[in-house]
């Protein structure tokens, strides 16, 4: 019997999955799109709501505002206070959570699909009915202070959060934490007047998962939602394009390196293909910033590669933690690495993409949560809903041809770069291209 390497072996397990989906939309009239998906296989059903009231609406001088205010109209709604508001969800057993984004804030909760109504029910209160209590304001605030305050033990993070603003124009390269001066800043009226402004129907998603039925979830979202009042949404204003490199002082024992270029956004067709360049560059253990960086060089521990969004655009992201004395050293290697992507990707290097790319895509099928993302994602971005043999369809059509042929037509270059750490790398090497 021939022997077969783990990745041989990997990829004949690998069963090609037949999925039966069943999904629904509909936009109401106040703009309101519910988009749902009946998994027969589960007992819950998970709850999303994607609204337009990021962290790019922020005004200038009280940065951190959206995130508070994520906070804030959980705080007392409807006929329910703080308290009461937060016992009924327990009581239901939702496991919730509110999280803000640069364009979106998204309030997501999960429980038995029995238990849908009420729930419905106490997140229409939450988004039409909040309380916004003054005497709440001080407390959401200090606990946004201490989240902002916990990037000094963060670098990795922080080091992010910088990139952004060379990444991207103002506002899209706010952050939600916000700023020390923003937060002071905030009132009770500039929260409520934000609420009035950016919490409504017009362009908000709601994305549902799990054992539903589609006539009377239809009917549930028109009876609480359907007569919300639309109102026109306030446009942003982008600022000119930044500077392409910076370096963060802080003393610290390893060098935070980050490496930024463009890439394309969603809709676009090479989507999957810049997808695979990056599960190339870092997909596991066998991936070639890890290979070539981590493992033969020994130059840092972490480092890696991301693909992040934005409706019109889409970002390679290259992280990387290294010693300081191997820093410069690493920014070159990971320069090199970037650049030299184009040049040839071997056939067993795009199995392994696939092979990762589908599992996460079977895990994704398996968690009602996963699915009102990916629901609410796909509608944001395509203004439809994939499916899973779409999405399978396109993974196996991966190749080493096509990846190239993306990298070809959006090579990696125009380079930002910015590092943390007690010593300012020499830059040259990005910036020169």
């Amino acid at each position: 019997m021939p022997s077969l390497s783990p990745l041989s072996i990997v990829r004949n397990c690998f069963c090609e999955v037949l999925v039966t989906q069943t999904v629904y939309h509909h936009t109401f009239a106040n703009g309101l799109t519910l988009v749902a998906e009946r998994l027969d296989h589960v007992r819950s059903v998970a709850v999303n709501f994607l609204v337009p009231a990021g962290c790019a609406y922020d005004p200038p001088d009280q940065l951190g505002l959206a995130g508070v205010l994520a906070d804030l109209i959980t705080r007392g709604a409807g006929n329910l206070d703080s308290r009461e508001l937060t016992l009924a969800l327990d009581n239901l057993g939702v496991d919730h959570s509110e999280s803000v984004g640069v364009l979106h804030s998204r309030l997501w909760g999960s429980t038995l699909a029995r238990n849908l109504p009420q729930t419905l029910a106490i997140y229409a209160d939450i988004l039409r009915r909040p309380h916004l209590p003054e005497e709440e304001l001080e407390a959401c605030a200090a606990l946004a202070l201490q989240d902002l305050q916990g990037l000094e033990d963060e670098p990795g993070a922080r080091v992010m959060v910088e990139l952004r603003r060379h990444l991207y124009p103002t506002p899209l390269s706010n952050d939600h934490r916000g700023t020390v001066a923003g937060l002071e800043a905030l009132t009770i009226e500039s929260m409520r007047r934000q609420y009035e402004q950016l919490y409504q129907p017009n362009g908000l998603i709601l994305s549902v998962a799990g054992n539903i039925e589609w006539p009377q979830l239809l009917d549930r979202v028109g009876e609480l939602f359907a007569d919300w009042p639309a109102k026109p949404r306030p446009a942003l204003q982008l600022g000119p394009e930044p500077v392409r490199t910076a370096h963060v002082y802080k003393q610290l024992e390893q060098t935070q390196i980050t490496v930024a270029y463009p890439s394309v956004p969603v809709a676009d067709p090479d989507y999957y293909a810049a997808m695979g360049a990056v599960n190339v560059l870092s997909g596991g253990m066998g991936a070639r910033l890890f290979t070539e960086i981590r493992e033969k060089e020994g130059l840092c521990y972490s480092v890696g590669a991301s693909y992040s969004p934005i409706k019109d655009r889409g970002s390679v992201i290259a992280y990387a933690a290294s010693l300081n004395h191997q820093a410069q050293r690493t920014l070159d290697k990971l320069l090199h690495e970037l650049r030299r992507l184009p040049e040839g990707i071997e056939d067993e290097e795009v199995d392994r993409v696939r092979v990762g790319l589908k599992t996460a895509l079977i895990m994704q099928q398996e968690s009602t949560s996963a699915r009102t993302l990916a629901l609410a994602s796909d509608w944001y971005y395509l203004g439809r809903v994939r499916t899973f043999d779409e999405i399978q369809s396109a993974i196996n059509g991966l190749s080493a041809r096509s990846i190239l042929d993306h990298l070809h037509r959006h090579p990696p270059r125009d380079f930002r770069v910015v590092t943390l750490g007690p010593t300012a790398l020499d830059v040259s090497g990005a910036v020169n291209d």
